[in-house]
């Protein structure tokens, strides 16, 4: 029901591109992990927010019109104070009505900083043959510098999802490179078929990104979301 609502909500406002915290609200229904995010339309209402939440928080705009958040300053991480956050949501603000002038403007996304662990993407996309395809790979900016993915079709089966983290070569970094902290491999296996049978039951979801995903020795969070869906009535 909440998935009709908030697909039907953007189609109504003739959106494809969900909002992060729309994204991870359907996510977290699929019982897939998501960090809490909350929207603030002010910066008292990010203060307080920020204050249930617990510091440190990260600060993220909430736009259908800016896609990349950080190149219009719409992104301030790691703030510790009731002061750094106000002063975040007037610079967030200033930055992007300077940088995307058309922009509609919701609000902005507080989150609470992850802990930081292995940086892995969860993604999906649709293929004109094959229909819906999943991702799997190194997170964070080494997806874009080392490519370093694997796909399966939609839906997976548990081998599918075991094979596609054992393909990567960075699969070292997930049994703890180095003495660094392993992540819970089985743990990400499921995470993928839980991502699966969300795409699965939902065609109307045109594309999905979760990345990065902070994978530890005792689960995984997603840290940012983002979910295309189809254009529809």
């Amino acid at each position: 029901m909440v998935t009709e609502q908030i697909i039907g909500k953007a189609r109504n406002e003739g959106r494809t591109l969900l909002t992060e915290i729309e994204s991870k609200e359907l996510l977290k229904k699929a019982g897939i992990p998501v960090v809490e995010t909350r929207l603030a339309k002010s910066s008292d209402d990010a203060v307080a927010i920020a204050r249930e939440l617990g510091f440190p928080v990260a600060l993220k705009i909430v736009s259908p019109d800016v896609v990349h958040k950080s190149d219009a300053g719409g992104v301030k991480l790691g703030l510790k104070t009731t002061r750094q956050v106000a002063k975040a949501y007037d610079d967030i603000m200033k930055s992007v009505e300077a940088k995307v002038p058309q922009a509609k403007i919701i609000g902005v996304a507080v989150q609470k900083m992850a802990r930081p662990g292995v940086e892995v993407i969860i993604g999906m996309s649709k293929d004109p043959q094959f229909g819906p395809v999943l991702m799997f790979g190194l997170g964070g900016i080494l997806v874009e510098l080392l490519k370093d993915v694997s796909f399966r079709i939609v839906p997976l089966v548990k081998r599918d999802a075991r094979e596609m983290i054992k393909e990567i070569k960075g699969y070292p970094l997930l049994e703890g490179f180095r003495g660094s902290e392993p992540a819970d491999v089985p743990y990400l296996e499921d995470l993928l078929l839980k991502v699966s049978d969300f795409v699965d039951k939902n065609p109307q979801i045109k594309e999905l990104d979760l990345n990065p995903i902070f994978a530890y020795k005792d689960g995984a969070v997603a840290v940012d979301a983002r979910v295309i869906i189809e254009a529809g009535s």
